[in-house]
């Protein structure tokens, strides 16, 4: 399965930017699908996270209000719509699919288990 996520860039503090992942595995709509970021001299966190059939979704702390996940099984794709964006926003957001994930481990980047290649967002001041 490839994972190609788009619409990274370059963003002021307070603006939005729409990250999008389209799969291309048939299976796609029995999957579950998350956004992961890694900043820079941080570790992975998974910011947003959202079930097979959309019925959960998981948001991190830091990005609550914040970020919106949402999928299209039709069109084989997952959203991340960013408002807001701060400074500590800045990282490569991955995106990456969990083939079954407990309600309770969304928030764990150990349950997905495959990775697609990471889209640059910088957010400056």
């Amino acid at each position: 399965v490839q994972l190609q996520a788009s619409g990274g860039g370059l963003v002021q503090a307070g603006g939005s930017l729409r990250l999008s992942c389209a799969a291309s595995d048939r299976a796609f709509s029995s999957y579950a699908m998350g956004w992961i970021r890694q900043a820079p001299e941080k570790e992975h966190e998974v910011v947003a996270g959202i079930s097979w059939n959309g019925a959960i979704k998981y948001y991190g702390d830091s990005v609550k209000g914040r970020f919106t996940i949402s999928r299209d099984n039709a069109k084989s794709t997952v959203t991340l719509q960013m408002d807001s964006l701060n400074v500590e926003d800045t990282a490569v957001y991955y995106c990456a699919r969990g083939t079954y994930i407990r309600a309770t481990d969304f928030g764990r980047t150990s349950s997905y288990d495959h990775w697609g290649m990471g889209t640059l967002v910088t957010v400056s001041s």
